[in-house]
Parts: structure tokens; sequence; C-alpha cells
């Protein structure tokens, strides 16, 4: 269980793109601007979200720079800024992190990801999983070192620093002794990595029965490796939550109905799938044979049709029906949600008002 002294966390997503349509989303006016980001940036300070996950990938726009925009164009709004190891160096990132960490007043949150994004294209030249999970926990590793001690050397297979101090440090207080280092990924290889050296180990949107099989397994992992913290969890997942259940089905197969002509028709916006499915996402693959709709509203159709990622399962139905299953999640362990849904900036207030919103409220006991 979460612990009870612990809010829970609430994030949006901004797609972060240049051209518009991601996942659908019919606005067009503005996409890829700064002002338009800000705008949905604002909206969530609005809304009753913490900040949002900013949606990163080769050829779009540089996901950090983005973040320190938007950091500078809002007074609550959290970046939760994505970073590839191989891309990043480790003693490079913790600087630029702490630098943007302290003059934002501490609302720094990362998410490092290791899956490939067309390396060769930015110089990377270690794409084998084992020694990118292997230098992922490197970066982990050092990166926290850097924010919290002076004088760093470190010496690894990967990364080397020697008498390494950054100034300014990142805010540190309360529970809060550095920036959050979010992490995903459902392989063996990637587990191990979260045990070791994540904050929150991220899962998509699986079923109950394998969320609570992946926590209880990551928890034996942990137990492995001398850690200051415990490793928390969260869920990154589409919602598609109207003021009924029926109106939300309804909605929920128009989308996927048209998922599934534009896929058909080759259009990259929608269709999300990208080669060689990961770990994680074959897991989500899977999950149709079980069925189209799992536990109480887990919409499994979207994958068979295009959807992939956090799209590849939703959650459907009115606030209260999603209330309730992601309040299951929060039974389990899940601390943290990152939720979306298309149009991003329309579904902001909608989800925020009446999901994310009653989700910050204590449960009655």
């Amino acid at each position: 269980m979460y612990g009870a002294s612990m809010a829970p966390e609430f994030l949006w997503y901004i797609p972060n793109t240049v051209e518009p349509g991601h996942r659908g989303d019919t606005n067009a006016d503005g996409w890829g601007t700064l002002d338009y980001s800000v705008d949905l940036a604002l909206e969530c300070e609005r809304h009753h979200w913490g900040g949002a996950l900013l949606g990163t990938g080769w050829g779009r726009p540089d996901t950090f720079t983005v973040g320190a925009a938007l950091a500078a164009r809002t007074s609550t709004f959290k970046p939760l800024i994505a970073v590839r190891p191989g891309y990043w160096s480790p003693a490079h990132f913790a600087s630029a992190a702490a630098t943007l960490d302290e003059l934002s007043g501490g609302r720094v949150l990362v998410n490092i990801v290791s899956g490939q994004d067309n390396p060769a294209a930015y110089g990377d030249n270690e794409v084998d999983q084992p020694t990118r999970y292997a230098r992922t926990r490197e970066f982990m590793r050092l990166t926290r070192r850097l924010w919290t001690e002076e004088h760093v050397t470190f010496r690894g297979e990967h990364y080397q620093v020697t008498d390494a101090t950054i100034a300014p440090r990142p805010v540190a207080g309360g529970q809060r002794p550095h920036p959050t280092l979010y992490f995903g990924g459902a392989s063996p290889a990637a587990e191990e990595t979260a045990a070791a050296e994540a904050d929150v180990q991220l899962f998509w949107g699986e079923p109950l029965d394998g969320i609570a099989e992946r926590i209880e397994r990551l928890r034996r992992l942990e137990q492995r490796h001398d850690r200051a913290r415990p490793l928390e969890f969260g869920l990154r997942i589409t919602t598609v939550v109207r003021e009924t259940t029926e109106e939300a089905w309804r909605d929920a197969e128009a989308k996927v109905a048209a998922l599934a002509e534009s896929s058909h028709a080759g259009d990259r916006h929608l269709d999300q799938r990208r080669g060689k499915p990961a770990v994680g996402q074959q897991r989500l693959i899977d999950l149709q044979q079980r069925g189209d709709v799992l536990d109480s509203c887990l919409y499994t159709a979207p994958g068979r049709v295009g959807g992939g990622g956090a799209g590849t399962t939703w959650l459907v139905g009115s606030a209260a029906d999603v209330i309730a299953a992601l309040r299951t999640y929060q039974d389990l362990g899940i601390g943290h949600f990152i939720l979306s849904d298309t149009p991003y900036r329309q579904e902001i207030s909608r989800v925020g008002d009446t999901v994310a919103a009653a989700m910050r409220e204590p449960v009655p006991a």
C-alpha cells in the first residue's frame, strides 16, 4: 500500500511534437509553439495536476529545453523531463537539472529512458539491451551522488568522474532528497535496474493481477540492494472519462474505429506502433488474447488497431468508474499517476476536475 502519509502525485501529458495530430488530437492552432505548450502547462495548474510528462523522441523538440521554458512560465507546474543515457552524460545532466531545479524552486522531475530511439542519429553506439541497462544503472547512481555529495570520484564501466562537485545543488527538504528519478521497463534487466537505482518504477496500463505480480517481484529484487528509500510505483495510462458510463464507452469505441481506419490508411500520427515491441509493449499487446475489457474497465482493443505505449490500453467510464479503478491500483501500491486523453487541452480540465481532484481527497476510513 502506498504510504498513508504520502500524497499521490497526479501528472498530465504534454505531447511535445512539432506537427499536430498526436494520437488524434484535433487541435492544430499554435501546435508546437512555446505559447501552446505553456497554455497546456497553465491549464494543468488550474485543474488539479501537479505537472506533466513531456513527450520525447529524436526529431521532437529537446525535452529538457522545453521543460526549462515551461518552468519559467509557470509557478507550480512540475515538468517530468525525459532523458536518455547516451544522449546526455550524467555529470552534464546532473548539473543542468540541479540548476533548473534550484531556479524553479524544486519543481524538476526526471524520467530516465533506456529504450532505443534512433541512437545512431546522435552518436550513441551502445544499442544492445544488457549494455544499455548497465549504463543506465551507472547513470542514475552517479547522477544521485552528484546531487547529494561533494568531491565525487566515480570509476564505472561506462562513466568516470574525478573530484566532481556541482553547483548549485538541487532543492532538498522533507521527503525530497533530490529530483525524483522515474524509470520504466518490463524486461528482467529493466526490473533489476529499477530495483537498484530508480525512485519510481512506472508501469503501463496492465490489469491488476499483472501489476500486483510485478510489484511483488520488484519488492523482492530491491531487498538485494542498499537503497536509502523504498522503491515507489507509478501508472502511465490513457483515461477516457465522460459524464456517464454509456457515453464513455460509446466515445471509446468510436475512437478505436477511427484509430483502425487511420492505421489502415497509414496515418503515423494515430498509429503509435514502432518496429519490434519492447517487453512492456508486448505484455500489453498480449492482453488482447484475454478479452477486450479486463478488470472493471481496462480496454485492450486500442492496441489491436494501432495504439502503442500508454495508448495501448485505456481506462474507460464515468468519473466514478475511473476513480474506482485507479483506487484499486492505489491499493496495490501505486502512488504516482500519469494520465491523458485527446484532445489534450480539453481533457486536462475534464479529467483534472472530475478524477484528479477527487483522487487527491483522503479516502474515508
